[in-house]
């Protein structure tokens, strides 16, 4: 998280006091907007422009959200990962790379920027058009959904405690018949995980709109997948098993276990993924 320190971002006339900053690009955007980077772009009525953008989260002096959007990703980029290591760092776009000013915030900021009023959207005379709001994640749904499987990935050592030794790697894993994959549910032949599962493998030879599919870092030379649906999330590793999440199933996490299909399609989804640069 950002300090508070005023700095040089135009939101309307004024100076933005800069409380955090996100990235919004193929590869990194916010998953609670949308399940690829086009529907989250378009969420914030946004192009889903190739580089991506750097989504910059403040107030005016009058405490009114803004959301700052700007085409310098490189600069939100190096913000994030000094604010990641505890380091200060000034976040100051140009004003030449800012792209537009929206207002309201599209995700939850737990903090102000103090010596100001409290948040809220600006007046309808200075907003062009209505104020960004974070999504409803109240109840269950789409949101909710993405979210659970972001926790998921962050915390993966964690989920794989709880499922211990049913679910191994496939270097310990008993001889199994070839839709034991899809069979490795709580739920035997749970139709939602087939479903999951075979909408994935179609990712393969069909690709998704952009950043439906993502790898990131794992440790060791496994890595992080997420792919998304409409109605399900799933998150997994290259070297291991695969946690899945559906919008029918309230709050339920569903593991996948390592049959001799699942490595062939999660090594597959891999080669396709987008990658952070």
């Amino acid at each position: 998280m950002a300090g508070t320190d005023e700095e040089a971002v135009t939101a309307t006339d004024e100076a933005l006091y800069v409380l955090t900053a996100v990235l919004l690009t193929p590869a990194q955007f916010p998953s609670v907007l949308g399940d690829d980077y086009p529907e989250a772009c378009a969420a914030l009525g946004l192009a889903p422009r190739a580089d991506g953008y750097g989504l910059v989260l403040g107030q005016d002096g009058d405490g009114a959200r803004w959301t700052v959007v700007i085409d310098d990703v490189s600069l939100v980029a190096v913000a994030i990962a000094s604010w990641d290591c505890g380091m200060e760092y000034e976040l100051s776009p140009d004003e030449r790379s800012v792209v537009v000013a929206l207002p309201g915030w599209p995700l939850a900021v737990a903090v102000a920027a103090p010596g100001i009023p409290a948040p809220h959207d600006p007046a309808p005379d200075v907003a062009d058009g209505p104020a960004l709001a974070p999504p409803d994640t109240g109840t269950w749904g789409p949101a909710q959904r993405r979210l659970g499987a972001d926790e998921i990935a962050l915390q993966w050592a964690v989920w794989r405690e709880q499922i211990g030794a049913d679910y191994l790697p496939s270097a310990e894993q008993p001889a199994t018949t070839a839709a034991d994959d899809e069979e490795a549910a709580p739920k035997s032949g749970h139709q939602g995980v087939r479903r999951v599962l075979a909408e994935a493998r179609a990712y393969v030879d069909s690709p998704p709109p952009l950043g439906r599919v993502r790898s990131s870092f794992a440790p060791g030379d496994a890595r992080t997948l997420r792919a998304d649906g409409p109605g399900w999330s799933m998150v997994a590793r290259t070297d291991d098993i695969a946690f899945v999440l559906l919008d029918e199933e309230p709050g339920e996490v569903l593991p996948v276990g390592r049959g001799p299909e699942l490595p062939g399609l999660l090594e597959a989804l891999d080669k396709m993924a987008v990658r952070p640069s």
